[in-house]
């Protein structure tokens, strides 16, 4: 008998024409659609573990699943086979042996996301569907001083969406940045996990900052007031990607194929 396989995938997607990560019930979805093709090539059901969900109409260049199979295809040939059957919305970037225990979101160490905000004098047709263009010049440097109040563990109340349901919502926030490249504007942020809606949300309120209509230190003071309705509206899911996400180091792969490399997150968006 085959032995069982555990294998992690990393993929990229355009969000723009699915109703998010999650499989449900009258609608296209990621989960759906990569099971779809891995069950025709593996031959049997397959139930894929993603690192979190994305939202309906949100990106991802760096989604991580696991799955497990006792399918005998190598993971080259798995990688060209997958590519071969999605559509041109998902790209699979690697296919790799993991260890038995390897859980693709009880492992994750990080999260990393970017929000990209198109500041240009006209919205372009072709980048509609990938930033949020705002009409007028945004206040960078009031936008990151407020960004500095997200850093370390916080309760995030203030930023979660409704109808969300956590055991808690204490999140410990690494890495928060935001740096222009011509009209573009980018919002980096790592942490150990992220609320329903939270980032969205977090740029809702850093766009009235950018706007003048808060003050930089208004950021800290709503975080700690962890009242919703007094954060920012929630931003559209377009100019939102899921970059990447971390594991620690006892939980690496044990080899497999991988089409890209480690790139610092500013040379991304170069």
């Amino acid at each position: 008998m085959p032995k069982m396989r555990n294998l992690k995938i990393t993929l990229a997607y355009d969000g723009t024409g699915f109703l998010g990560w999650q499989r449900q019930s009258g609608g296209r979805t990621v989960q759906a659609t990569l099971e779809n093709a891995l069950e025709k090539l593996l031959g049997h059901r397959a139930r894929t573990i993603a690192s979190g969900r994305t939202d309906t109409g949100v990106h991802a260049l760096g989604q991580v699943v696991n799955v497990h199979t006792d399918s005998t295809i190598p993971v080259e040939g798995l990688l060209r086979a997958l590519n071969a059957s999605l559509s041109n919305e998902i790209s699979i970037i690697s296919v790799e042996e993991a260890r038995d225990d390897f859980h693709a979101r009880f492992m994750a160490k990080s999260k990393k996301y970017v929000y990209i905000i198109d500041t240009s004098p006209v919205s372009s047709p072709f980048s509609a569907r990938y930033v949020l263009h705002i009409d007028g010049g945004l206040d960078i440097s009031a936008m990151n001083r407020s960004a500095a109040y997200l850093l370390g563990e916080h309760d995030f109340t203030a930023f979660m969406g409704a109808g969300s349901s956590v055991k808690t919502t204490r999140r410990k926030i690494f890495s928060a940045d935001v740096f222009s490249r011509a009209h573009r504007v980018f919002f980096y942020i790592q942490g150990s996990g992220f609320l329903r809606h939270m980032v969205r949300n977090i740029i809702g309120t850093m766009l009235l900052i950018g706007k003048g209509k808060l003050k930089a230190e208004d950021m800290g003071r709503i975080l700690d007031g962890r009242d919703r309705s007094c954060a920012g509206p929630t931003a559209p899911p377009q100019g939102l990607y899921l970059i990447g996400v971390e594991y620690h180091d006892d939980h690496d792969c044990t080899g497999g194929i991988e089409t890209r490399k480690k790139r610092p997150k500013r040379a991304l968006f170069q």
